[in-house]
């Protein structure tokens, strides 16, 4: 398990346009190292601040599109143009202001689509489609993305693995069907933690001060189980990005090496 590393912002509005700096910079760096890249996107009000603030950044253009890949950490388990989906909200903020391959735009399947209503099947889908796209040099059944982000809730989950639900408990299975989410809607797909892990750099997001018991607790040393989030790390690199508001309730031995 990587230490986290932190990094907090002013502001929201700072921290999801260095958040996409960051992001241009890395997908660079994955492409001119492997000719190609690969990330995991999130939902809710950062993830698609992220998005919008990369669609605006000028160095979007350093970026080969058609050689990214890009992968959904969870899915709202609605028919496939809802406005509550996040492929829909990533596709205003970002994709279809840039030229993605549609063949590497890999999204979760929707109520409405093939699986139907089945959500265990449309998260069985997705997991063979993670393994398909996997290599001899991946260490799984899953990709090893160069970046997962993942948004913090206010009850310390990620993707749709909510604190005591047995999809955070998954230890073999790298796709999930969630029933009975306490966040609306109820049912939904999501990566497990193992998928989480097999990426190289996962990045956390939090900002606002509804966030800040969530950080401290996981940034504490809580346990997975209770708090989601602090299952999610990277093999390489582990990183919080958060604006003041967010970390305001972190211990001072914890902020002291944060980075502004």
């Amino acid at each position: 398990m990587t230490p986290p590393q932190l990094v907090v912002h002013s502001d929201k509005q700072v921290m999801a346009e260095a958040a996409a700096a960051r992001l241009i910079t890395t997908i660079v760096d994955a492409q001119a190292a492997r000719g190609h890249a690969s990330v995991v996107l999130t939902g809710g009000r950062n993830g698609n601040a992220l998005l919008a603030a990369l669609a605006a950044a000028p160095a979007r253009d350093a970026v080969d599109w058609a050689r990214l890949d890009v992968w959904w950490g969870d899915e709202r388990f609605l028919p496939e143009d809802d406005p509550e989906r996040n492929f829909t909200q990533a596709r205003e903020a970002l994709l279809d202001a840039v030229a993605l391959n549609p063949a590497r735009v890999h999204a979760m399947p929707a109520s409405d689509g093939p699986h139907g209503s089945d959500v265990d099947e449309a998260a069985a889908a997705y997991a063979a489609e993670l393994a398909a796209a996997a290599g001899p040099k991946d260490q799984g059944p899953v990709p090893t993305f160069d970046v997962l982000m993942l948004g913090v809730g206010p009850d310390t989950h990620v993707a749709s693995l909510f604190p005591e639900l047995s999809a955070v408990r998954e230890s073999e299975r790298m796709v999930v069907g969630v029933h009975g989410a306490p966040k609306p809607p109820p049912v939904r797909v999501s990566l497990t933690l193992p998928a989480i892990r097999a990426a190289r750099e996962v990045w956390l997001l939090a900002a606002g001060e509804d966030k800040a018991q969530a950080v401290a607790t996981v940034l504490s040393g809580a346990g997975e189980i209770q708090a989601p989030a602090a299952g999610a790390y990277g093999r390489d690199r582990t990183l919080w990005l958060l604006d003041t508001a967010a970390a305001s309730r972190l211990p001072q031995e914890l902020r002291s090496p944060v980075s502004a």
